[in-house]
């Protein structure tokens, strides 16, 4: 029997229901992973599930979540930055200096910490945006300077006697809720709002998008660039002032290793390494999950190696279906 040549192939809606519900499970899917992990630990052990035991979880990550909120946008623009841990120590030895009882007032203090990531950030971005240095390359070199500053700074010794009302943002609380929190919910908020409200916002994505495209559009891609760098070092110098403030003392190592930390919680989140992808919303559920994770397993008596072991693998298979995703695109 003869086909008809008028007859039309069958077309595939994308926006069928499968289409549609595989993008809410790619935007969902931190949070549900967060959301078993949160059931997987509670059924494991009844230590977890409590109030002053979540409490806890979210006022240990809050020291990385700041970082990592500022990296997001730097990986966002396809960038990256390997010395905010270092800020975090040079942070912590220059305003403890500057935090002892009758000193300073508290906001000249905090300033002064602020200052130093403001300063690293200003160099960051100038060798990334304006020497066109690779951002690993330029990044990681100010990661070991800056490092070796906090160690000449404080000459190896930790700086103690730090007045109350110092300690009290790292250790304090404010109706109830631990102060670094607050600070971090503030700050995620803030974050939010610029990405994804505001002009800057905009031209960062379309920097991590195609950087050529943006120039063409007529984007300053040297001065967003230096933005992110700035913004980033400046939430690490935050989280090196709250942290100083938590443990009452300033410590030249404060800080090592927080930058894997911060990008791991980016990537796990949803950031993509190539650019162009990101969300505050996911970098924070990224971050929940490692504190859940390592929260979880000390709980349980799990040998802190392991920890280690079980971060690594989620960081490889979060990149891993990074790459899946952009090439199905």
């Amino acid at each position: 029997m003869a086909h008809s040549s008028n007859q039309k192939p069958i077309k595939i809606e994308s926006n069928s229901f499968g289409s549609q519900f595989s993008k809410v499970i790619d935007k969902l899917g931190i949070i549900v992973v967060l959301i078993f992990l949160l059931i997987l630990m509670s059924l494991l052990t009844d230590k977890f599930l409590t109030p002053m035991n979540l409490t806890n979880v979210v006022r240990q990550i809050s020291f990385i979540a700041l970082i990592a909120i500022g990296v997001t946008s730097i990986i966002i623009t396809t960038g990256i930055d390997l010395s905010s841990g270092s800020v975090v120590g040079l942070t912590s030895v220059v305003v403890a200096s500057a935090a002892h009882p009758g000193q300073f007032p508290l906001v000249v203090t905090i300033l002064i910490g602020l200052s130093v990531g403001l300063v690293v950030g200003l160099i960051n971005g100038f060798l990334v945006a304006y020497a066109k240095l690779p951002p690993f390359i330029a990044t990681m070199g100010t990661w070991t300077t800056v490092r070796g500053l906090a160690l000449l700074y404080s000459n190896g010794r930790p700086v103690n006697d730090l007045k109350d009302e110092f300690t009290y943002l790292g250790g304090g609380r404010f109706l109830g809720v631990p102060v670094p929190i607050l600070v971090l919910i503030a700050v995620a908020i803030l974050t939010h709002l610029l990405l994804t409200s505001t002009r800057l916002g905009r031209h960062v994505f379309a920097i991590g998008g195609n950087e050529q495209a943006a120039i063409i559009g007529g984007i300053n891609v040297k001065i967003v660039k230096l933005a992110v760098y700035v913004y980033a070092s400046t939430l690490a110098a935050l989280s090196g002032l709250l942290l100083t403030g938590r443990i009452a003392s300033g410590q030249s190592a404060l800080g090592v290793g927080y930058e894997l930390d911060a990008i791991a919680a980016a990537v796990i989140g949803g950031t993509s390494l190539t650019g162009g992808i990101g969300s505050i919303v996911g970098t924070i559920s990224g971050a929940l999950v490692i504190g859940v994770i390592n929260n979880g397993m000390d709980l349980l008596n799990v040998n802190m190696y392991w920890q280690q072991i079980a971060k690594g693998m989620i960081i490889v298979i979060a990149v891993f279906l990074d790459s899946q995703k952009k090439k199905a695109k």
